[in-house]
């Protein structure tokens, strides 16, 4: 009688109804990404407190997480951030997120209409984080590999989530946000960005006009989940002399009505 084939990817002697070993290090390093993925940065200290291990240990697993870019450190701050390399590992989960998928179609149809690159982009501790792109076939184009970070202040899709906060949020982020002056047109007073949130708001598009490069524009809106709630932004970038701003208006309907129709896809109202 032949004997019945063990399931691949498990060991012979598994069990599902037993506690299995675990890698004591592994788990350590886990439990750091998985706490430094819920915070806003956290010192060694911090951290070494909030898991209960020693400063010494914390710092060997920080250091071997670095070296393979899984997590980072703010050299200003002296905080801990994750890394790179986690959202490259966690990319293969978006592949599979509703958000990625329903929003790639799309992506492609406004590349078409507007002739742009278009972006997909989450906030990430303070941050736009793109995630997925579909580019131009111009020679001159914007170019964000997914993982990239762009200031929320200085972005076009950061801005439109900006517009979605709440004002208790809007001032807590105001408080602690280093507004960088990155040309002469990024906004970096509070009360300027909160007018132009204001204004954001009723447009239902952002317009990011060289703030964070000069010759390149972006027109950003925000997708929202079945809550309602701001949970991404989708753009078009590209160089001014291709985004005019007498195009700007026509443009900003189109970005609009393709977060909409996202927002649709992800069960929004």
């Amino acid at each position: 009688m032949e004997a019945p084939k063990r399931r691949m990817g498990r060991p012979k002697s598994f069990n599902p109804n037993e506690k299995q070993t675990t890698i004591l290090a592994l788990d350590r390093a886990l439990d750091v990404l998985d706490t430094l993925a819920h915070a806003n940065g956290m010192t060694l200290s911090q951290l070494s407190s909030h898991l209960d291990q020693s400063p010494a240990t914390m710092h060997r697993v920080l250091a071997t997480l670095h070296a393979r870019n899984f997590v980072e450190m703010d050299q200003r701050t002296q905080t801990w951030h994750i890394g790179s390399a986690a959202f490259r590992i966690g990319s293969a989960f978006l592949r599979r997120s509703s958000i990625v998928e329903r929003s790639r179609p799309i992506m492609r149809e406004l590349m078409e209409a507007t002739g742009e690159t278009s972006n997909l982009g989450i906030e990430r501790n303070g941050d736009v984080m793109f995630i997925s792109q579909v580019e131009t076939h111009e020679s001159i184009r914007a170019f964000f590999p997914p993982g990239t970070l762009s200031p929320m202040h200085a972005s076009g899709i950061g801005k439109a989530l900006l517009s979605c906060y709440s004002d208790h949020r809007a001032d807590q982020y105001f408080r602690t946000a280093s507004l960088t002056q990155f040309t002469g047109k990024t906004i970096t007073l509070p009360s300027a960005l909160k007018e132009e949130m204001k204004g954001i708001r009723e447009k239902g598009w952002a317009f990011d006009d060289e703030e964070k490069a000069e010759g390149m524009r972006c027109i950003a809106a925000p997708i929202r989940d079945i809550y309602g709630e701001a949970v991404a932004g989708i753009s078009i970038s590209g160089p001014t002399h291709r985004i005019p701003e007498s195009e700007v208006e026509r443009i900003g309907a189109l970005v609009a009505d393709a977060a909409a129709r996202v927002s649709r896809g992800l069960g929004s109202p």
